[in-house]
C-alpha cells in the first residue's frame, strides 16, 4: 500500500516563516493592497520550498474567476527571434502569478483560425498575438469573451472600437535605415529578400523609400521574394540576385535567418562578403554575431518587446488601464557588424 503524506498547507508555511496566514495569501497573489517587506517575502519563499509547498491554482481559480494564464500566439517557434520573445513574455508572467502557453501556427491562416477555436474554448485571460492573417475584427469574440488581447505588429495601425492594443516596431523606418546604411557605404545597386508573408510589405516599402530619398531608381528584378522567411528562402533568393545579367554590390535580407541562407550562397559561389556582396539582416538573432562575417542587422529587442507586450496586457487584466485600444511604438537599432 503506497503511503500517502500530507500536503502543506498555506498555514504550515504560515507557522514556518512566522507570518500570518494572510501575509502568506499576500506574497503568493502578489498582492498590491498589502506591502509585504522584501525581507519577509523572502522568509514565506524559503518555507515554501523547505516544505515543498505548492498553491492550489484550482482553488485560486475558483476564487477569483480567473485562470491565471495567457496565451502567446506565434507564427514560427523555429525562428530565433521568438524565444527571446518569449522570454520576455514570461518574465513579467511569471512576476505577476501568470503561466504561459505557447501556439505556434507556422504562419498560415488556417492554423491561425484553428488557434482562434482553440482559445475561445479554452480557458485564458489574455492573448499575446502575432498574427498575419487575422484582423482585428476576427478577434472580436475573444473581447466579447472578457479576454483581453496584445498584438505585436510591424506597423502603426488604426485604432478600431475594439480595445485590442497593439504594440509596434516601424519596420518600415527599419528597414529604410538598413538600406540607407549600406547606401552610405557607396552602394548603389542593392537587393532585397524578402518573405512571402507577415512584415514582407512594409520592410519592401522601406527599402524603396530609401532608395528613392537617395535619387536611386528602384528595379523590381532586385526585388526577390524567399519561398520560405528561412535560410533556406534567403538561399533561394541570393542564388536569383547573383544570376541576373547585372547582379547587386549589396543585399538587404528581410530577416537574419534569410540573411545567413544568403551568406550560404555566397560562400558556394566564391564571393567574399563584405568585399564582393555586403549583406544586412533584420532582427539580430543571437546567431547574428556568430557567423562568418558577423552579421550587421536590425535589432528589435526582442526581450523587451515581450516583457513590454505582457505587461500592457496585465494592466487590462487588473483593470489598471480600461478603455479605447493602445498604440505603443518600441525602439529599433541598427547594429553595424563585419558583413556590411
Amino acid at each position: 500500500m503506497v503511503s500517502r503524506v500530507k500536503r502543506p498547507t498555506q498555514g504550515d508555511v504560515a507557522r514556518l516563516a512566522g507570518v500570518s496566514q494572510a501575509t502568506v495569501s499576500h506574497v503568493l497573489n502578489n498582492s498590491t493592497a498589502i506591502q509585504v517587506p522584501l525581507d519577509t517575502r523572502q522568509r514565506v519563499q524559503e518555507a515554501m520550498d523547505e516544505l515543498g509547498y505548492v498553491p492550489d491554482s484550482s482553488a485560486r481559480r475558483l476564487r477569483t474567476g480567473k485562470t491565471f494564464t495567457l496565451a502567446s500566439v506565434i507564427p514560427d517557434i523555429g525562428n530565433p527571434f521568438y524565444p527571446q520573445f518569449e522570454r520576455g513574455i514570461q518574465d513579467a508572467a511569471e512576476a505577476n502569478g501568470y503561466d504561459v502557453m505557447i501556439y505556434n501556427t507556422d504562419g498560415v491562416a488556417d492554423k491561425e483560425r484553428a488557434c482562434l477555436r482553440s482559445l475561445l474554448h479554452g480557458r485564458v485571460d489574455g492573448v499575446i498575438a502575432v498574427f498575419f492573417h487575422l484582423n482585428a475584427r476576427d478577434l472580436r469574440p475573444l473581447v466579447e469573451r472578457n479576454i483581453a488581447v496584445v498584438r505585436l505588429e510591424n506597423r502603426p495601425q488604426e485604432m478600431g472600437e475594439l480595445p485590442i492594443d497593439n504594440l509596434f516596431v516601424d519596420n518600415a523606418a527599419a528597414a529604410h535605415t538598413a538600406v540607407a546604411h549600406l547606401i552610405e557605404r557607396g552602394h548603389r545597386r542593392i537587393g532585397i529578400i524578402a518573405g512571402q508573408t507577415g512584415p514582407r510589405g512594409v520592410r519592401v516599402r522601406g527599402y524603396r523609400e530609401a532608395l528613392r530619398q537617395a535619387g536611386i531608381t528602384s528595379d523590381d528584378a532586385l526585388i526577390q521574394t524567399g519561398d520560405t522567411f528561412n535560410e533556406a528562402g534567403g538561399y533561394e533568393g541570393m542564388r536569383r540576385l547573383l544570376a541576373l545579367p547585372v547582379r547587386p554590390t549589396a543585399v538587404f535580407a528581410a530577416n537574419d535567418l534569410m540573411a545567413m541562407g544568403a551568406l550560404m550562397a555566397l560562400r558556394e559561389a566564391g564571393l567574399r562578403v563584405p568585399h564582393d556582396m555586403a549583406v544586412v539582416g533584420f532582427d539580430d538573432i543571437p546567431a547574428a554575431k556568430l557567423v562568418t562575417p558577423p552579421l550587421t542587422t536590425i535589432s528589435q529587442f526582442q526581450e523587451n518587446l515581450g516583457r513590454r507586450a505582457a505587461e500592457m496586457l496585465l494592466e487590462r487584466l487588473t483593470g489598471a488601464v480600461v478603455g479605447p485600444a493602445r498604440s505603443v511604438e518600441m525602439p529599433f537599432e541598427l547594429i553595424v557588424r563585419e558583413s556590411s
